[in-house]
């Protein structure tokens, strides 16, 4: 009589300068379906890893912002048509997880892919919406035009796929680089969603993302001094989201911090790209 197979439970890494550590701490957490029961280990990270993080951040930085938005626009169609092709995976996780029927992940997912679409599609488009040719009293040109705000740290809500790509394509797709607290409660699919940028042509750095709880490693991003921007999506609790605002106002960082209650099925807008831009104006003079 054959024996039972016994599963192999997996322990999701972290994602940092686009490869996958474990925490340097050593520590991991369970994680559990829908019903409580045990279905991975996911790492728990630490500040030591936030600060990896924002290190590798800030490294791709230059090299990110610097191509053309039409090439990041490739990068990032290019993540949409990675995660379709891991479309039933990504069902299965997110079932599992959120104990949602077929219907509605299939329908999250499907979301998901589109998002991305959407996002790539402006990314060579923003610049001329946002950017303007000011009216002077001179003889000058007078051209404003819109500059990413460099490393931005992200706690990512609990909708741990389309909302956490609602939150962090708007920031990559403009030429911001990213460090992200996926969420607690749902690990697998942010890391999973790491692992398709990892094959998706997004340069190590450009996205890293964390496991754990927000409330170790928030406040220490929200302080970081080479951090220059965060969003709060993902911080339900009061209190802590207006300790991190007092924190992040230390190098006078953009903060973003929503009402509560996003649809993320609602049609996307330009603000979550707008939100963490940077107008660049030049004064020229007409020549004769």
């Amino acid at each position: 009589m054959a024996s039972a197979r016994i599963e192999v439970k997996k322990t999701y890494k972290l994602y940092i300068g686009g490869a996958f550590p474990r925490s340097e701490s050593g520590r991991t957490y369970v994680v559990n379906d829908a019903k409580g029961n045990h279905i991975a280990n996911a790492s728990k990270a630490s500040r030591k890893d936030a600060r990896d993080a924002v290190v590798a951040a800030r490294k791709a930085f230059g090299g990110w912002s610097g191509r053309t938005a039409y090439n990041r626009a490739q990068v990032v169609y290019r993540i949409a048509e990675v995660l379709e092709g891991r479309r039933d995976q990504f069902i299965a996780e997110l079932k599992g997880t959120e104990g949602i029927t077929t219907a509605k992940a299939t329908t999250y997912v499907d979301a998901a892919v589109d998002r991305l679409v959407w996002y790539a599609g402006w990314a060579d488009k923003i610049a001329q919406v946002v950017g303007n040719a000011n009216p002077v009293a001179g003889p000058y040109f007078n051209l404003s035009s819109p500059e990413p705000t460099g490393v931005v740290a992200v706690v990512a809500p609990k909708g741990p796929l389309l909302g956490l790509v609602s939150v962090v394509a708007p920031l990559i797709v403009t030429g911001n680089t990213a460090v992200v607290i996926a969420s607690q409660e749902h690990p697998l699919t942010a890391i999973t969603l790491a692992e398709v940028m990892a094959t998706s042509d997004v340069p190590g750095g450009v996205v890293n993302m964390l496991t754990g709880p927000v409330e170790e490693m928030a406040p220490w991003l929200a302080s970081h001094m080479d951090v220059n921007a965060i969003d709060l999506t993902g911080v339900t609790d009061a209190e802590l989201a207006t300790s991190l605002e007092v924190a992040a106002a230390d190098n006078l960082k953009r903060v973003r911090r929503p009402a509560p209650g996003t649809d993320w099925l609602a049609e996307p807008g330009l603000d979550r790209m707008t939100q963490f831009l940077e107008t660049k104006t030049v004064w020229h003079p007409i020549g004769v």
